[in-house]
């Protein structure tokens, strides 16, 4: 079996499996499996609502998937696209709620501000990790604490005025589709879901068909081997973190003009960025691999809600079974192993 193929299988075992084991927990503590999961489908795909609703929150989820997997492809691990997600998400509000100008010029200002916050918070880690050789993990996961209390600091004290919440954006700046709310009774899908896909696109375009690309990956590869070619390899590096914190800031723009429409205090982290760590690493780091994934975890966060109501199961038992299927991607090597030992077998 080629390398390709065994790819695009071991993502597809590591969700089959985890979804058995989830099943055999329900089983263990008295619940019905099938009962779950078609509760789960249910809740995902079973109305026009509920595949608006995970078409919703796998928006996100693609950005910030695309900005953990590009890091990865290019020999980096970028732990701080939560952080980068936040900033871009108050930077978009900002942005938002300053300016009234016609929907043409001020959603996409509001859009290139998000991706320049996210720019920014990854580009002090790249630049540190170029200069200095500060491992980018620590830096990155230190961002994600400074961005969460910078961004509630501006939020009370710049866009609120001592308040919890910012007011509502602009309807010029906003990402809310009324076409899209119409086919799927009136869900919070919007217009983030198109300029997700053309992120995907970007970035597969940028690491397959570009230079560049081949240039961050060849890094990515080998340091040394692209130094000897002639290759920048901090400025890669650098670039490397920009474009990952970009999209990662777009994808917070998708939860402040699209989703909520405005930026609110947070007494953690959203969780987002860090779902993207796991929709990246069962997406394989590829553009395509990253929308199949995110689509996937959207349907397990929004199906998981309408478990406790029609199967009488916990939605805490969806977390266990997202980290099961982690648990087995990230165990790739013994789904390999078994693999070609059936192959011999067989023969």
């Amino acid at each position: 079996m080629s390398n390709r193929y065994m790819n695009l299988l071991i993502p597809v075992i590591a969700v089959l499996l985890g979804l058995i084991a989830g099943a055999i927990i329900m089983l263990i503590t008295g619940y019905n499996p099938i009962s779950g999961y078609a509760a789960l489908w249910n809740g995902a795909f079973g109305q026009p609502f509920y595949i608006g609703e995970t078409l919703r929150q796998a928006t996100p989820y693609i950005f910030a998937g695309l900005a953990v997997a590009f890091a990865f492809r290019t020999g980096l691990f970028n732990i701080g696209v939560e952080g980068q997600l936040l900033v871009g998400w108050v930077a978009a509000v900002w942005i938002g709620l300053s300016f009234d100008l016609p929907k043409i010029i001020h959603l996409p200002l509001a859009i290139i501000a998000a991706g320049v916050a996210g720019a920014i918070w990854g580009f002090i880690p790249g630049f540190l990790k170029a200069r200095l050789r500060v491992h980018e993990v620590i830096v990155t996961i230190m961002m994600n604490y400074i961005a969460l209390h910078v961004s509630n600091y501006i939020i009370r004290n710049v866009l609120s005025k001592q308040g919890d919440k910012t007011a509502q954006i602009h309807d010029s700046a906003s990402l809310q589709s009324n076409f899209l709310q119409s086919i799927t009774d009136f869900s919070t899908l919007h217009n983030g879901i198109y300029l997700s896909i053309v992120a995907a696109i970007v970035m597969w375009f940028i690491l397959e068909k570009t230079t560049k690309g081949f240039e961050l990956r060849s890094v990515g590869f080998n340091q040394h081997a692209a130094q000897y070619a002639g290759m920048n390899v901090n400025r890669n590096i650098i670039h490397s973190m920009v474009i990952s914190g970009v999209f990662a800031g777009i994808g917070g723009a998708m939860e402040g003009l699209g989703t909520f429409g405005f930026a609110f205090l947070h007494t953690g982290f959203s969780g987002v960025g860090f779902d993207g760590i796991a929709v990246a690493l069962l997406g394989g780091n590829t553009a395509l691999g990253v929308v199949i994934s995110a689509v996937l975890f959207g349907a397990l966060r929004v199906g998981s809600l309408n478990m406790p109501q029609e199967a009488g199961v916990p939605n805490e038992l969806v977390e266990i079974v997202i980290a099961l299927i982690i648990f087995f991607v990230a165990s790739s090597y013994i789904i390999k192993w078994a693999l070609a030992r059936f192959k011999r077998e067989a023969k």
